[in-house]
């Protein structure tokens, strides 16, 4: 049966990692949704989802030029806004950041994961994010286990408004 199962899932990756063909002029340079959806459940990664390696800071509320709102003005949120370069990933973004899931949050529960793209900064630039942490220094204390230098993070969606806080 193994054996069986991984003839399958490599027979699968092959043809997934073919290009698609179109069967008539129209739908050239279409995206193949099924070949998306296979490598998906073959990598983990969400179909048709932008995946990129990305090293981080932190940022809190206390710090010097922290106004407590984002460049959208809207309320920054513990543990949820995250700055970007809006060159790599425009503001608006839902993000899913894979190590930071089942961090504490701030109101007693665990992380899911995802971040809200609702600010910029100068020093941020190309494949870089400042993730904010919450109020004083010792917000940071929950990211301290992150390995900052290479998160994983995919683009999972957008948002409208302020991101929820």
């Amino acid at each position: 049966m193994r054996r069986t199962l991984a003839g399958i899932m490599a027979t699968l990756a092959m043809f997934a990692a073919l290009p698609a063909f179109a069967a008539d002029s129209d739908s050239a340079g279409q995206l193949d949704p099924l070949g998306d959806l296979i490598m998906g459940a073959l990598t983990g990664s969400m179909p048709g989802s932008l995946e990129w390696k990305m090293r981080a800071t932190l940022y809190h509320a206390g710090a010097k030029g922290i106004r407590g709102l984002d460049s959208l003005g809207c309320r920054v949120a513990a543990m949820r806004t995250v700055a970007v370069d809006p060159k790599v990933i425009p503001r608006r973004t839902v993000l899913f950041i894979k190590e930071t899931v089942g961090l504490p949050m701030p109101d007693g529960g665990t992380h899911d994961g995802y971040w809200y793209a609702s600010d910029i900064g100068g020093a941020i630039k190309g494949l870089k994010l400042d993730l904010f942490s919450g109020t004083g220094a010792s917000s940071m204390k929950a990211l301290s286990g992150v390995d900052l230098s290479a998160l994983s993070v995919s683009k999972v969606g957008e948002f409208k408004g302020c991101p929820p806080q």
